[in-house]
């Protein structure tokens, strides 16, 4: 008897990270697995990330696995579904019960079900897969399992919403040895000088942003002791000796009395590790910044995703965006690297939208920034707002929710453009040494700006 535990992320078959080449494990999965093997559940990982359809396939026909238990995302989906198809129509893989988890998975249950998989793990998945694998073995009711979704006479069931975990120092740590880590800190170190590794300090998230799925661990707002967290890392400078490590949290300094505990912790312990780490600009000031570079904080991410209030008042992002360029400001004086997020094509965005967030960019001068064009994942409230004014919607199976397109104030390559223009326009007031290149960079940006206007009237 025995669980697989897979997701179908291959890197070799994605051009944009395959040259950005930071990747990172499956952090969820591992958790998963580590909760199995508390719980004497048989379990192995296999990780796709650095392999390949063929040896995850070669994999699971040689344990024809009882389980196979798949993560499932938006960018995943479609490789998920080819996935379950071999899985359910070859005799070799032996027929294991297939179940799915994941962001994806919650608000599109029956497309999943119909593709294939048996059963969905909505939300928080330790205690629901434990419970499931065990009626699944042991071939008992699975009707009064909380938290997962079958096809009944094809009709979808969803059983009780799973509560949530409330003590998550009760979760051990994940099970990093399943898979193959120094493959993960080597391509890290070989393409940009420096190893990486994920640590997850809370669950849920309590803030509303409007274009963000809660999906998993919900809106909510639960968080591991910081004794707990500084004694993993410790673990991890003994075993792994990263040079940095990325907090996965949504926002790590939503509480200051937790912050405060880890500052505390990370120095007693002897556990600090250079971090980088994502927060709201309102939950900085000068003691929070202070705290943090003396934990180990080298880069914090600051969200904002436009310089126009009209447009986060829109997302509901309940920051003014003056905060947040403030926020940016003294993070830099005091050396710590900063980042933000953009997000253009957010519904009732204009030109003049597009111009305030250029000139936020430059006068906050994040180190870092990084930009997409806004899409709606379903379950979200900006779905809900936009679906509606839908102009575009893919076929489900072969396609995933960046596809679909819907009603914009302009035509939708005009923002394909507005990123370059963002890009080119801010890079060049950056870049104040090469003259070569900030020539090249405002060429480039003005191009742009025609093509935007072009776009704009069709």
């Amino acid at each position: 008897m025995s669980i697989i535990l897979t997701h179908a992320y291959y890197l070799s078959s994605d051009p944009k990270e395959h040259r950005i080449m930071k990747p990172y494990p499956p952090l969820g999965q591992l958790y998963l697995s580590g909760y199995l093997q508390e719980h004497n559940i048989e379990n192995y990982v296999f990780d796709t990330t650095f392999s390949s359809l063929e040896d995850q396939l070669h994999f699971i026909a040689s344990k024809k696995p009882d389980v196979i238990a798949i993560y499932a995302n938006l960018m995943t989906k479609v490789d998920v579904i080819k996935l379950i198809y071999i899985l359910k129509n070859e005799a070799k893989y032996g027929f294991p019960k297939i179940v799915l988890g994941g962001p994806d998975v919650t608000y599109n249950c029956e497309n999943y079900l119909k593709a294939g998989a048996q059963y969905l793990v909505l939300g928080e998945g330790e205690e629901t897969l434990l419970e499931l694998y065990h009626a699944i073995i042991n071939k008992t009711d699975i009707h009064q399992i909380s938290g997962i979704a079958y096809l009944d006479k094809g009709d979808v069931i969803k059983t009780s919403a799973r509560i949530k975990m409330k003590d998550l120092s009760a979760l051990p740590l994940p099970n990093r040895s399943a898979i193959n880590m120094q493959q993960y800190l080597d391509t890290w170190k070989n393409n940009h000088g420096k190893s990486s590794m994920t640590v997850s300090t809370q669950r849920g998230c309590p803030y509303t942003c409007k274009w963000c799925s809660t999906a998993v661990y919900g809106q909510s707002y639960r968080r591991r002791p910081a004794s707990l967290v500084a004694q993993e890392l410790v673990m991890l400078k003994k075993q792994y000796n990263p040079d940095t490590v990325w907090f996965v949290d949504d926002v790590f300094t939503v509480s200051h009395k937790w912050l405060k505990e880890f500052h505390d912790e990370v120095i007693k312990q002897d556990a600090i590790i250079p971090f980088e780490c994502i927060t709201r600009a309102e939950r900085l000031n000068d003691d929070v910044l202070q705290q943090l570079k003396e934990a180990g904080c080298y880069r914090i991410w600051i969200g904002a995703e436009s310089g126009s209030q009209k447009i986060v008042d829109a997302m509901d992002r309940r920051v003014k965006v003056e905060t947040v360029r403030e926020a940016i400001q003294k993070t830099n004086q005091l050396g710590i690297e900063t980042g933000t997020f953009i997000m253009v094509g957010y519904p009732g965005e204009d030109e003049k939208d597009i111009a305030e967030t250029i000139h936020h960019l430059k006068v906050a001068n994040p180190t870092h920034f990084t930009i997409t064009v806004a899409y709606p994942i379903k379950g979200t409230s900006l779905y809900t707002e936009i679906e509606n004014d839908i102009t575009i919607q893919p076929d489900w199976n072969t396609s995933t929710d960046r596809d679909i397109d819907f009603k914009r104030t302009y035509h939708r390559k005009f923002y394909d453009f507005a990123v370059r223009r963002i890009v080119n326009e801010v890079n060049y007031f950056k870049n104040q040494q090469n003259i070569i290149e900030r020539y090249k960079l405002k060429f480039k940006s003005v191009a742009s700006l025609v093509l935007m206007k072009y776009y704009k009237f069709k």
